[in-house]
């Protein structure tokens, strides 16, 4: 594509050297990937800036760069931008044909909620016989193709290389994860969104926001006028309410505050719930196969979606009947010795909170929790998760997660700090696969164990390094262990 036609929807400040009739084969940000004939974006990370890349790009056959900055010596067109990020984000939508305007984009943003939110958005589209693509943590699913996962939200390159194909596959809906760093980067600036649905603002990500008003101020941002047809908020949250007061054509669900669209639990168990939803009036008896009454909120904010995209309730229904089960998304792993396993993702004091209010509601023995804390991430938030296990279960095995660059006993230290204003009742196995067999060995009958952190991460990261690992693989061969034993 011509990079005068590529560049016409950017703002630019100035361009230093010619560019008609200059050719652009792709789009790059990282330099030791490029090739000749290609568009380099130099942009600024925490640790890394683009532009002390400028000279390798070009050595290694840049047709042209853009920049924040200019600079000297270099012999092709550099244009210069204010914010190279957002230029990023217009190109590859441009160089892709804009597919997100040929597109009906739903986008679900929140702490937590978001993957299946969009899994029971998916599943009600497809119900309704709509062709329908997903993108966020667990992949990317359309027209029978499964994709690994990368981000929660693909950065701009993959992501409108993402919606081309699917557009070219038939897709007419696409359900995609928006998180508050794909928003803070403009990843999807130049997507108008069919339907942007909030799901909560609950305390994570402060290692890089620094504080919760700045977090919820660029979650809100997604609600800016002119980036949605309509809007889906939780009207139970804070920052929901105040998004439902301020920003236009906005609709709501809640299951405590006045709402358009709200529900009652009428049963509950480990295996699911039976619901009736009142959206906007219409009444719809559900029956879900998720349980805990988060999962009533996240079934909720996709029936009020669905509902404003003209779907049917007899469709709504059945597609959130058809959800029975969620990638690490409290996940039944089976039994041991009476006692049953669940594995989930959850890793912020909500998320853990969450889960163990559902299991602790419905375990007739005792609930056992495995879980451990990230590394080089939001790490105010330890020993509040340290608490909120020591009150909602009744033993803990404190072990690592993803430790990064950390060393995994000082965050499971900070974690003990919290837990340890209410509860002695836990151990520390900082080998997490030792961690979960540990746990599994103390199952009797009617205990509930959760193993919590992970859910269907496939990798453990340690020094740099991301090495096999998952949650379910290793609880079913400690399950196939003590069987044989």
């Amino acid at each position: 594509m011509q990079l005068d036609r590529l560049r016409k929807d950017i703002a630019t400040e100035k361009v230093y050297g010619e560019t008609k009739d200059i050719e652009v084969s792709a789009i790059r940000t990282d330099s030791r990937i490029l090739g000749r004939g290609e568009l380099f974006i130099a942009l600024k990370g925490g640790n890394v800036d683009g532009h002390d890349y400028i000279w390798e790009a070009v050595r290694r056959g840049a047709a042209a760069v853009v920049c924040e900055r200019y600079t000297d010596g270099v012999r092709v067109p550099q244009i210069v931008v204010k914010d190279a990020r957002a230029a990023l984000s217009r190109l590859a939508a441009a160089f892709y044909g804009d597919p997100q305007k040929k597109l009906k984009i739903i986008g679900v943003t929140g702490t937590n909620g978001k993957t299946t939110t969009c899994r029971y958005i998916f599943s009600i589209l497809e119900k309704a016989g709509k062709k329908a693509g997903l993108i966020g943590t667990l992949g990317t699913f359309y027209c029978g193709i499964s994709l690994a996962p990368d981000l929660t939200t693909p950065d701009p390159i993959r992501l409108f290389k993402l919606f081309s194909d699917m557009l070219k596959s038939g897709v007419e809906y696409v359900v995609m994860e928006v998180s508050a760093h794909a928003v803070y980067y403009e990843k999807v600036l130049p997507v108008r969104f069919a339907a942007c649905v909030f799901t909560n603002c609950t305390q994570d990500h402060l290692d890089f926001f620094g504080t919760m008003e700045k977090y919820a101020a660029t979650k809100k941002k997604l609600f800016s006028s002119g980036r949605y047809s309509f809007a889906v908020v939780n009207a139970d949250d804070p920052l929901g309410a105040e998004i439902e007061r301020t920003c236009p054509r906005s609709k709501s669900y809640a299951l405590e505050s006045p709402a358009d669209h709200f529900a009652v639990i009428r049963e509950e168990d480990l295996r699911g719930s039976e619901v009736l939803f009142n959206l906007e009036d219409e009444l719809v008896g559900v029956r879900l196969r998720l349980t805990g009454r988060y999962n009533v909120y996240n079934a909720l904010a996709a029936a009020a979606c669905a509902r404003g995209l003209g779907v049917k309730a007899a469709d709504i229904a059945a597609g959130l009947y058809a959800v029975d089960r969620v990638a690490g998304r409290l996940e039944s792993l089976g039994t041991v010795n009476g006692g049953e396993v669940f594995v989930d993702f959850a890793h912020t004091p909500d998320g853990l909170q969450n889960v163990l209010t559902a299991l602790k509601e419905r375990c007739r023995g005792r609930l056992i929790c495995v879980f451990g804390c990230g590394g080089n991430r939001d790490a105010g938030k330890r020993p509040i998760m340290g608490e909120i296990a020591a009150k909602f279960a009744d033993f803990c095995v404190l072990t690592s997660d993803n430790p990064r660059y950390e060393e995994p006993y000082a965050i499971i230290s900070a974690i003990e700090t919290g837990y340890r204003t209410y509860s002695r009742n836990y151990v520390v196995v900082q080998d997490r696969r030792k961690a979960i067999e540990y746990a599994m060995r103390l199952l009797r009958e009617n205990d509930v164990l959760l193993v919590a952190g992970k859910g269907g991460e496939n990798y453990q990261e340690i020094m740099g390094i991301k090495y096999d690992y998952n949650d379910n693989a290793v609880i079913e061969e400690i399950m196939e262990k003590m069987r044989t034993e």
